[in-house]
């Protein structure tokens, strides 16, 4: 139950003043209300959109463009029932009332929980974190905190909360420090296997030291990565298109800050001015067929791009999976605090 106060506003504020409320809520919501405690009303972004179009100013009452006869649930009531009603009225929150009408909590909704899948989930860790010295003088990368926690542990929360829950970290530098943080899992309702590499291997070299073979799809992801991809859709993408692996794509644009001259010897052709160039680049993220592992030599270096290009050489079919979803590769400063200022709107608690 989440506390009201915060996004609470009176009668008489001003759509400017319940804008605010809802900026800095992070709710989606506000709720109004008398003097006292009752209920007078909710305003979300669609009432105030409403309001905009029909021609209503910054300045107007909210009591003029509020919905004021709210779906409510009473404080007493099962859990079950408010996520019922929320549900069949398609909200995404719901103020909760005592039985003398007075506003006492607001609940969120809580999307049905994700069946368990059985796929695994293979996360390198093991990197040195070089660029993000002196960061990572003292822990690894995939611990440094993002948010209210370390980047690996968002990573975590977010394959489980998709229902997959057999993970498999392969680390090495610090990697004593991540067995420590995450044990064997069970804090996050996962199954977590450490796979060592004694030496650096690259980002799919680790995979020939998995002690089980999957029988499955499986998923391949740095740890260094933030994303909001929906791992279901990515699983059923690559089902569905046949491949042997899977990767994610992002359009990554570049302008040339010049104006670009084409030639044909010493004439020119054309001329255009600070041109853009969009193309698709690796975004760390990976599905592979069990397959797949027969081309990797047991113990030995070996990247991510070498092993798509071998399964290209043998014929192996290769989709791309386009990521439009928030995405970040922390492996710089800057990216680093980018996703620090990111976080709280990306990820919400």
């Amino acid at each position: 139950m989440n506390n009201w106060k915060p996004i609470a506003v009176l009668s008489s504020a001003s759509m400017k003043t319940v804008l605010e409320v809802i900026d800095h809520g992070r709710m989606q919501i506000a709720l109004v209300v008398d003097d006292g405690c009752h209920l007078r009303g909710t305003v979300t972004d669609g009432d105030i959109r409403r309001a905009l179009l029909r021609g209503e100013g910054l300045d107007t009452p909210v009591e003029t463009f509020m919905n004021d006869t709210p779906i409510t649930g009473l404080v007493n009531e099962d859990g079950l029932l408010w996520q019922r009603t929320m549900q069949r009225h398609s909200l995404g929150h719901l103020p909760l009332l005592d039985a003398k009408g007075c506003i006492v909590g607001l609940t969120r909704f809580q999307p049905p929980q994700e069946p368990r899948h059985d796929n695994a989930v293979v996360l390198m860790v093991g990197g040195l974190g070089s660029r993000l010295r002196p960061l990572t003088r003292t822990r690894p990368k995939p611990l440094l905190q993002v948010g209210s926690k370390p980047i690996l542990e968002t990573i975590v929360e977010n394959f489980a909360s998709h229902g997959f829950h057999r993970l498999y970290l392969c680390i090495n530098y610090k990697g004593d420090m991540i067995r420590e943080h995450f044990g064997d899992g069970s804090q996050w309702g996962v199954e977590m296997t450490y796979v060592e590499e004694k030496e650096r291997m690259g980002t799919a070299g680790a995979l020939s030291l998995l002690p089980v073979q999957p029988d499955a799809p499986f998923f391949v992801m740095n740890g260094d990565l933030l994303t909001q991809v929906d791992f279901v859709r990515l699983l059923r993408f690559h089902q569905k298109q046949a491949s042997a692996a899977t990767l994610c794509v992002r359009e990554y644009a570049h302008q040339i800050p010049y104006g670009v001259v084409d030639l044909d010897g010493h004439r020119v052709t054309g001329m255009l001015e600070k041109p853009s160039h969009r193309v698709h680049v690796n975004a760390g993220i990976y599905m592979l067929n069990p397959e797949a592992l027969a081309l990797i030599p047991h113990g030995r270096y070996l990247d991510m791009p070498d092993l798509v290009n071998r399964m290209l050489e043998q014929g192996m079919p290769v989709g791309s999976f386009p990521i439009h979803e928030y995405w970040i590769d922390i492996g710089q400063m800057q990216e680093f605090q980018q996703a620090r200022e990111d976080y709280e709107e990306k990820f919400p608690a």
